[in-house]
């Protein structure tokens, strides 16, 4: 599908006619170039670099992440690129270990609200409120 207008690139990448500016804004996106009077049009090369630039995103890269690879990409540069993966594993790593926690500390007030047979106050109300317990 080449020459699309913003809106046809748009919604093929699955995404809005302002997200698409804002990354041509980012200089994540280029601006086609068009004779006065005309629509923008834009090529496939567009749609696989905006289609790109979600899918890094969906991998949590930021789009200051998504600008660094794109300009390796441009430059063909594989261990740089992989520097920034091993950089976003790290911290998705660090994210699973801090949810891992949480998940203990509830499921230990979650325990305790399931054996208790207190009618005043219920163990994870009084842990939230800092009374006793696993901390969250």
């Amino acid at each position: 599908m080449d020459q699309m207008t913003i809106g046809q690139l748009a919604a093929e990448a699955g995404v809005n006619v302002e997200s698409v500016r804002y990354y041509q804004r980012r200089g994540l996106l280029s601006t086609p170039q068009r004779a006065p009077g005309t629509i923008a049009r834009y090529s496939d090369a567009a749609l696989t670099r905006l289609r790109f630039i979600k899918r890094a995103q969906a991998l949590g890269f930021s789009l200051n992440d998504v600008q660094s690879l794109l300009a390796l990409e441009d430059s063909q540069s594989c261990s740089q690129a992989r520097g920034i993966a091993e950089h976003k594993l790290a911290e998705v790593r660090h994210h699973i270990r801090a949810l891992r926690k949480l998940e203990h500390a509830l499921q230990a007030h979650v325990d305790r609200c399931s054996v208790t047979r207190r009618t005043v106050s219920c163990p994870l109300i009084a842990a939230l409120m800092g009374a006793d317990g696993p901390t969250l």
